[in-house]
C-alpha cells in the first residue's frame, strides 16, 4: 500500500507538471459520523454512531485537466473514532469510547462537471498523533481514561480509501473506510506486575460519513462558466 501511495503521488505530480495546469487551493471543515466493524473475541459488539464536528480540517491543491476531470492532493487533520456500547460481553454495563487525532495526506481524482456536480475518490494515508480511551460503567465515566501522544496502542499509520459527491451549491458528502485496523493488536502493557495484551483479539475497522461545505470552491471553470451564462450561483 505504501508503494501504491508513492507511485500515485509520483504519477499525479508528473501529469500536473507535463500538463502545465494552474493549480488552486481549497479548504473546508468536516463533520464526521463514524461507525465501526467490530470483532472482539468473536463478538461483534454493539457499535453506535459517533459524531465528531471538531476538530476536522482539510485542504486540497486542485489540478483541473478539463471541465470534467481533475486531480487533487492535500493535507488534513481529523478526529476519528468509535463507540463500543457492549465492550464486555460478560458485563452489559461497560461501554468504551476510542478516538485518535490523525494527520492525513490524500490523493485522488474528480470526475463530472467541475462547475456543477461531480464525484471524487482516492487514497489517504493517516498518521495518528494523539490517542484517547474512555471507559463508562452503567453510564458513569471511570477514572481510567487513557490519553497518549504518539501512542503505541494504535498503528503508526492507517491506510484508507474514500469517495464522495460534490453538489452544485457547495455541499460535499464523503464516505471513508479504514483498511488498517484501529488498534495495534501486539501492544503490551504491565498492570499490577502482569503482562496484558488489551487489543490482542480486538479487531476494528472504522467507516465514516462526513459533510463539508465549499470543499472544492474556487475553481476557474465554475467562475468562467457562470460569467458566460450570466447567472448567479450561491456557494
Amino acid at each position: 500500500m505504501k508503494k501504491f501511495f508513492l507511485v500515485s503521488v509520483f504519477m499525479s505530480v508528473s501529469v500536473f507538471l507535463s500538463a502545465q495546469v494552474k493549480p488552486y487551493v481549497t479548504s473546508a471543515g468536516e463533520m464526521i459520523f463514524s461507525f465501526a466493524k467490530i470483532d472482539h473475541n468473536g463478538s461483534s459488539g454493539s457499535n453506535v454512531m459517533r459524531w465528531s464536528p471538531v476538530f476536522n480540517s482539510q485542504g486540497f491543491v486542485n489540478f483541473d485537466m478539463g471541465k470534467s476531470f481533475g486531480f487533487v492532493a492535500g493535507l488534513g487533520i481529523r478526529n476519528v473514532g468509535f463507540i463500543d456500547d457492549a465492550y464486555d460481553p460478560d458485563n452489559s454495563g461497560v461501554k468504551k469510547k476510542f478516538r485518535t487525532y490523525n494527520f492525513g495526506i490524500p490523493v485522488g481524482i474528480k470526475l463530472g462537471k467541475m462547475n456543477r456536480f461531480f464525484i471524487f475518490g482516492g487514497y489517504e494515508i493517516e498518521f495518528p498523533f494523539h490517542y484517547k480511551e474512555k471507559t463508562f460503567v452503567n453510564g458513569d465515566k471511570q477514572d481510567t481514561k487513557i490519553s497518549d501522544w504518539f501512542s503505541s496502542r494504535v498503528p503508526s499509520y492507517y491506510n484508507t480509501v474514500y469517495g464522495g459527491i460534490q453538489f452544485p451549491y457547495g455541499l460535499t458528502l464523503k464516505v471513508k473506510y479504514y483498511l488498517t485496523g484501529f488498534f495495534n493488536n501486539d501492544f503490551t502493557e504491565i498492570v499490577n506486575g502482569q503482562e496484558r495484551h488489551p487489543y490482542e483479539n480486538y479487531n476494528v475497522n472504522v467507516i465514516y460519513f462526513s459533510l463539508s461545505f465549499n470543499l472544492f470552491k474556487g475553481h476557474d471553470f465554475a467562475v468562467n462558466e457562470f460569467k458566460k451564462e450570466k447567472t448567479t450561483v450561491i456557494y
